[in-house]
């Protein structure tokens, strides 16, 4: 029969959600224009959100020691990714890929940018989840789930889409009046965004609190 462990299941979603953010993430899509102002975010934005959810989960069953393990898998990945985005435009292409290897290079430079900019901004902003939200958990007990879960999503969410977006969104070629506007343009809906669908997330949360402790593992 096929099974799989819960733990598992959440650990292979939260890698799924790390490796579809570092390749498809340097895509922005325009979400809000008002006059001349533009409102941009990432394609990641619809996975981001799911990290800190899983993140929670874990925490609140396993305790904050196996999260933070959790979020070191979750570096490694990142890490290795980097590294091997490094190897792959720098080999040579075969003869019957000449053609495409200017746009391959182009693609996946990006995520060499990306993928360094994730580090950095998943390396504080998942270890600042854990830290509130344990925090959270030892000063009001086991009641409010809902407060730690938000509260811990919301503050690290930010610091994680301003040095994520500053990282990897700033022109070099641009002014820094430029740079500003359009940081200023992903990180605000950006931010919004995934805090909302915190918020809305609140509920699965729960779900999968319940659904985890059913299996909770030694």
């Amino acid at each position: 029969m096929f099974k799989i462990n819960k733990f598992d299941l959440l650990v292979s979603i939260y890698i799924f959600c790390i490796a579809v953010a570092e390749f498809m993430g340097a895509k922005t899509f325009p979400l809000i224009a008002i006059g001349d102002f533009r409102l941009n975010a990432s394609v990641a934005i619809f996975v981001i959100p799911i990290l800190f959810t899983i993140n929670d989960i874990i925490i609140e069953v396993h305790g904050k020691e196996r999260a933070r393990s959790v979020v070191r898998s979750g570096l490694l990945v990142i890490f290795l990714i980097f590294l091997f985005t490094i190897l792959a435009t720098v080999l040579p292409p075969s003869s019957r890929f000449i053609e495409t290897e200017a746009a391959y290079d182009e693609v996946f430079h990006r995520s060499i940018r990306i993928s360094a900019a994730s580090l950095i901004a998943f390396a504080f902003a998942e270890f600042l989840d854990i830290y509130i939200f344990a925090k959270i958990r030892e000063s009001l007990g086991k009641s409010k789930l809902w407060l730690r879960n938000n509260v811990s999503n919301i503050s690290a969410q930010f610091i994680d889409t301003v040095i994520f977006m500053s990282l990897a969104f700033y022109g070099f070629d641009k002014t820094p009046l430029s740079n500003v506007t359009f940081l200023v343009s992903l990180i605000l809906p950006y931010w919004l965004l995934k805090s909302s669908m915190s918020i809305i997330e609140t509920p699965f949360v729960y779900i999968g609190v319940k659904w985890l402790r059913k299996d909770k593992l030694p």
